[in-house]
């Protein structure tokens, strides 16, 4: 079975070129760099000092020459990509990353999720288990019963086999013979099927425990639900339900 090529970002890059060679030989590097987009990084002494995006890179670095980075950088790298599709979004990763003198504004990211805010909710919500299995010589019988269910997240009985992996409702989605179907995972640990889903008419209002149970309703067959399923991990980045056991 041939391997599926995998496209690439960069397709072409030029690193460590001194100003004077941009100076001397814009005609040559002309004929690489003309009309094509891509980033490119101005250094001084080999320490960074600006990143830059551009869809033509030769009028940019000849613009650096007069304007107000003229005297700060002495060498250049240009990196060449295929179409400018993710050209912004790279550029504000290297921004975050690198902090460089010259850029005077932070790289922003449009439809990413920042976790910065559900990381310290997540460690408050550890500190109060811990804390609360410290202290439960003290607690009542029903509170005591609850601290240790948060600690050990284990389900009795026959459970949702969902519930110990999920904080908050969330979307799934699976594709069976050119159909999409889409459910909500709630809170709990149930899955009902969205009235967005294919079929939805016919799989209202059923509620299922299990991923592979929702998965039979589609296919009348027996499917493992956790490869059938994908879920949103991150904005765009649709993975397999099994990721969550991971």
């Amino acid at each position: 079975m041939k391997r599926k090529k995998q496209a690439n970002l960069v397709c072409q890059y030029l690193e460590n070129i001194s100003r004077t060679a941009l100076e001397r030989y814009q005609e040559i590097i002309k004929k690489y760099v003309r009309g094509r987009y891509g980033i490119y990084s101005l250094y001084r002494k080999n320490k960074l000092y600006y990143v830059g995006l551009a869809s033509n890179l030769r009028s940019r670095l000849r613009h650096h020459l007069r304007d107000r980075h003229a005297e700060t950088w002495d060498s250049f790298s240009v990196y060449l990509t295929i179409g400018d599709q993710h050209l912004k979004e790279l550029e504000s990763l290297i921004l975050r990353i690198t902090k460089p003198k010259g850029n005077l504004q932070k790289g922003k990211f449009n439809n990413a999720d920042d976790l910065h805010r559900l990381f310290k909710n997540d460690i408050s919500k550890a500190h109060s288990i811990e804390m609360e299995k410290m202290f439960c010589s003290g607690m009542s019988k029903k509170r005591k019963i609850i601290a240790e269910n948060l600690i050990t997240k284990e389900p009795k009985g026959r459970k949702r086999t969902l519930a110990p992996f999920i904080n908050s409702r969330f979307h799934i989605r699976m594709r069976f013979r050119d159909k999409l179907y889409i459910a909500h995972v709630r809170r709990d640990g149930s899955i009902i099927f969205a009235a967005e889903s294919a079929e939805a008419e016919r799989l209202k209002s059923k509620i299922f425990n299990s991923p592979s149970l929702a998965a039979m309703a589609i296919t009348d067959r027996a499917m493992n639900g956790w490869t059938c399923w994908t879920y949103e991990r991150a904005p765009g980045d649709w993975v397999k339900l099994d990721e969550l056991r991971k």
